[in-house]
């Protein structure tokens, strides 16, 4: 059975933005589930962590304090200006998510929360819940009073700066006749990753924050997707979703670096209001994740990664634009950095193209929400042009085909 087991695992090895499974190679251009900025190996960071293995793999969180505060201090520098504290003892986004909504919770003494359609906060019981995903829920029964989801702005494919906020929904009128003034926190990702790679107009920040100031309503930014680097800074909230200037940050996924589990939140000091005792986890902040954390901060910084992804996001997007004039199956190409999606004609015409990409040795993912007919292309950051160019190029012979394979069952 033991050798069972070596066998099943041992068939996958990975190496910088490259999985190997048996013989063939694979270019992952989703970044494992989006939480491989480094790839799936980085001497560096795989030294580190060898080295703590061999000191010890777990800590009690009352050991591991000081060292997240040195952390801290790494990241303030790429933080809103109000933002210096943090809270660091979860291992996933859906609970650091958990820990925003209580932090917001006891700091209003109001329970309900706001989120957006097609928003992805988590997989949890409360966090699926709050979520635009319907689907995830239909089985399970949890309330948090007085929550609500408000639309996504109308036009998605409209990165500029000049929305007209008269065309959206009377947010006050909601609160006060759909809530009973009853919202600790409104939750927004900068863009919403599992409902469709959807980058939301800079004006939609605006308003937002303005709703909140004007409401005492908590503002969190939830960048379990969009962080350490992914839409070209090191978070969006301190780049293109700067207006936002959230109260609270949530950070997962790729501030592990290769896909250490860990999970946190940083606040300004008002937000500052929990007991250790009133959340926490058995493996948060554990030394192996602290490292990883520290070491991917130094590694983004000494090898320029948020450089690279500045200067090759114009790249990515006239690839993918290439791409969208050449099939008329691929439209809405849009993105951010590294974090770029476009609309296939269909959910099952997706799923083909996932399939098919596969094939010529590319990891592709799709979105789950709505009419799941997007598809999300997000590289490793260390992705040089070079692969930006085996990844176009492999979207290319997936499209064909397709439109090949279409036209072989039509005549």
């Amino acid at each position: 059975m033991n050798n069972q087991f070596e066998n099943l695992l041992t068939k996958y090895k990975g190496e910088g933005p490259y999985l190997y499974i048996d013989n063939q190679v694979m270019i992952d251009a989703a970044s494992g589930t989006f939480n491989l900025p480094l790839g799936y190996t980085h001497p560096r960071l795989n030294e580190k962590l060898k080295q703590q293995i061999d000191r010890c793999a777990h800590l009690s969180s009352s050991y591991t304090h000081q060292m997240s505060q040195e952390i801290l201090k790494k990241l303030l520098p790429y933080l809103p200006a109000e933002i210096n504290r943090m809270w660091l003892r979860d291992v996933s986004g859906s609970g650091a998510v958990e820990c925003a909504i209580r932090m917001a919770q006891k700091a209003t003494g109001r329970s309900g929360v706001i989120t957006l359609y097609m928003a992805h906060h988590g997989q949890s019981l409360a966090t699926a819940q709050i979520s635009g995903n319907a689907f995830r829920i239909r089985d399970f029964k949890v309330v948090i009073p007085g929550s609500l989801k408000i639309p996504v702005p109308s036009n998605i494919e409209n990165q500029s700066d000049d929305y007209d906020m008269d065309k959206y929904i009377d947010l006050d009128q909601l609160l006060e006749f759909g809530s009973n003034n009853n919202i600790a926190c409104l939750i927004i990702e900068p863009v919403l990753g599992n409902g469709g790679n959807i980058v939301i107009p800079q004006e939609f920040y605006r308003y937002i924050r303005d709703f909140c100031d004007r409401h005492n309503i908590v503002l969190v930014a939830d960048e379990v997707q969009t962080g350490f680097g992914r839409t070209g800074t090191l978070f969006a909230s301190n780049g293109y979703a700067k207006s936002l200037n959230p109260d609270i940050i949530v950070f997962a996924k790729g501030a592990g670096g290769i896909g250490i589990p860990i999970g946190g939140v940083l606040m300004k000091e008002k937000m500052d209001v929990l007991e250790a005792f009133e959340h926490s986890s058995t493996s948060g902040a554990n030394p192996l994740s602290l490292t990883a954390l520290n070491e991917t901060i130094s590694i983004i910084e000494d090898e320029k990664i948020l450089d690279n992804v500045q200067t090759n996001e114009k790249y990515l997007r006239e690839g993918l634009f290439s791409l969208q004039d050449k099939y008329p199956e691929i439209s809405n190409v849009r993105g951010l950095g590294y974090m770029f999606g476009f609309d296939t004609p269909s959910p099952a015409f997706a799923a083909q193209c996932i399939e098919m990409a596969a094939s010529f040795g590319l990891i592709i993912r799709g979105a789950r929400y709505g009419k799941s007919a997007t598809l999300k292309v997000r590289p490793p950051l260390i992705c040089h042009r070079a692969h930006i160019d085996e990844i176009v190029s492999k979207l290319d012979k997936t499209f064909e085909a397709l439109t090949r394979t279409q036209t072989q069952a039509i005549a």
